[in-house]
């Protein structure tokens, strides 16, 4: 008989032992999984969403506080800072491109970004329907918001203060869509983009008889205000004076978002090794009782065994019999466990995009997965061993005569 087919036989007849094994064995290859395929998407997204932005200038406070709010959009600003010295920034010879942000607005979870047209250049984004805003009011919106709130060109909207679903909306200020952008695949995606005057106007609140053009015009340099400015060096000489000195010399703060984002995932980091090594543990608890169910059936079967030698079965044919029996739940385990980890990756990521957070998919391969497979393999294997060695060991004598 094909020993494949006798080890399914055997796993069959004790279904409740090979079923835990399996489980286990799954379980541990699911969660591992599922930490694969989101690291390597979020690192990848955040990698994307600052590739061009080499620092973030803003108000005192948090360096990584105000890098998640200007470059990543999850989280709120520290303050603001005064446009006036941000513009002073923009005029350094180690500058190549300033970008302003005013944020602090929000449409049902979308931030509104008050901006340049310098911000799309960043993300290499393009207008797909519609134009580009030619004063205030007007919004250009991301692909992901066009999606999700079914906006087109020609809608308005209100905007509502802070960056939550809920909030006071701001009924005398509605924005009209212009544009809606095609997908890029970084946050700019989640995004609606305005003019930074209109962020202004905005909050002046003006009355019905008050014109935007002459509001603004009244505006003092004190009042006028933007939350961030993104910041591309002209050289990587710039790294080694720009912040410094933007820190040390000025009221505003100067953050790296590579180095903010490597500090996050530092961070991130010991809550993973903590659920890795529990994955782990699960996969060695599932080798555990491999060994353990293999080899009381091993005891169990032992004069099935003998009686397969005396019609002409090798003890190598034996031991390689254990040893399919053990590799078999582990090709089960495995399969099952990477199904689980990608399924349940997947609706971690409808769940986040639901949140209007960057969202991640289960439908693709991580990196380091191939090595999931060959160490759930390698335990199934490892546990298969000792009784596949008893079994090719047996006294096939001793053991018809006990009968």
């Amino acid at each position: 008989m094909n020993l494949l087919v006798l080890s399914w036989a055997y796993i069959r007849a004790r279904p409740l032992n090979a079923g835990l094994n399996v489980l286990l064995l799954a379980l541990g290859v699911a969660l591992i999984c599922v930490l694969l395929l989101l690291g390597s998407q979020l690192e990848e997204r955040l990698t994307r969403d600052a590739q061009r932005i080499n620092l973030v200038v803003g108000a005192k406070g948090s360096p990584l506080q105000l890098v998640l709010a200007a470059v990543f959009h999850v989280d709120v600003p520290p303050g603001n800072i005064k446009l006036a010295d941000a513009q002073s920034i923009a005029s350094n010879r180690m500058v190549k491109r300033t970008v302003p942000l005013a944020l602090g607005d929000s449409l049902r979870g979308f931030r509104i970004v008050g901006t340049s047209s310098d911000l799309l250049a960043l993300y290499d984004a393009r207008i797909e329907t519609g134009k580009h805003w030619d004063g205030p009011m007007q919004a250009l919106i991301g692909a992901e918001v066009a999606r999700t709130l079914g906006l087109q060109v020609g809608a308005k909207f209100l905007g509502t203060h802070g960056l939550g679903k809920e909030g006071d909306a701001h009924e005398s200020s509605p924005f009209a869509v212009v544009g809606v952008l095609a997908p890029t695949g970084s946050v700019i995606d989640r995004l609606i983009l305005a003019s930074v005057e209109s962020v202004w106007l905005v909050h002046m609140q003006l009355n019905e008889d008050e014109k935007p053009a002459e509001a603004l015009a009244a505006l003092t340099p004190d009042e006028k205000e933007i939350t961030a400015l993104l910041v591309e060096y002209a050289s990587p000489l710039a790294a080694m004076s720009l912040p410094r000195s933007i820190n040390s010399e000025t009221s505003m703060q100067a953050a790296s978002p590579a180095n903010e984002a490597a500090r996050l995932f530092s961070m991130l980091g010991v809550g993973l090794d903590m659920v890795r090594a529990f994955a782990l543990v699960l996969l060695l608890a599932a080798g555990l009782s491999t060994f353990i169910a293999l080899f009381n059936a091993l005891e169990e079967r032992k004069y099935d065994l003998a009686v397969m030698r005396t019609l002409g079965a090798t003890p190598g044919k034996l031991m390689r019999l254990v040893l399919f029996e053990g590799l078999v739940m582990g090709v089960i385990g495995t399969a099952l466990g990477l199904l689980l980890g990608h399924i349940a990756t997947e609706v971690i990521g409808t769940w986040l995009a639901a949140n209007r957070q960057p969202a991640v998919t289960g439908w693709r391969i991580a990196p380091d997965e191939g090595w999931v497979v060959a160490l759930s393999l390698l335990v199934a294997l490892i546990a298969a061993v000792v009784p596949a060695w008893r079994a090719y060991r047996s006294d096939v004598a001793a053991t018809l005569a006990r009968g």
